[in-house]
């Protein structure tokens, strides 16, 4: 069995944030989404699950983190190409993100850092497939 992942976030703006990863590409599987949730396809294996505050909260006994001050989590995915993690980052750039630093260049490794409309941390990475075989060059 192929394991999956499921990345609960909370949002305020069910509707806004929809749209925000669907402005990236991603879909909404309807079959897990309603008026408190969503179920944004990522790939085959990886979702997001946007949950009203209130939804969210019935997960939880903690406070929701204000993610607009502090980094609860930071969610990476990997790219195909230094191209594709440009691509992704520019799309939520468009799409109401904000960029959480400059893109990051290693040489073997290639990262670009957005949060969304909720102040979620996402990277989107690519590796030199040798480096993500064999481990980083040495310096």
């Amino acid at each position: 069995m192929t394991t999956s992942i499921f990345v609960n976030l909370p949002v305020s703006d069910l509707e806004a944030s929809k749209a925000f990863y669907t402005a990236l590409g991603y879909t909404i599987n309807p079959n897990f989404s309603g008026e408190t949730a969503a179920c944004v396809v990522i790939s085959e294996t990886i979702y997001a699950m946007l949950l009203t505050h209130h939804k969210f909260s019935q997960f939880t006994k903690q406070p929701i983190a204000d993610t607009n001050n502090s980094t609860a989590a930071i969610v990476a995915l990997s790219a195909e190409s230094r191209e594709h993690a440009d691509a992704l980052a520019a799309k939520a750039l468009e799409a109401g993100g904000s960029e959480t630093y400059d893109a990051q260049d290693h040489g073997f490794m290639y990262a670009r850092a957005f949060r969304d409309l909720d102040g979620h941390h996402w990277e989107v990475v690519w590796m030199d497939a040798a480096a993500a075989q064999d481990g980083p060059p040495e310096s």
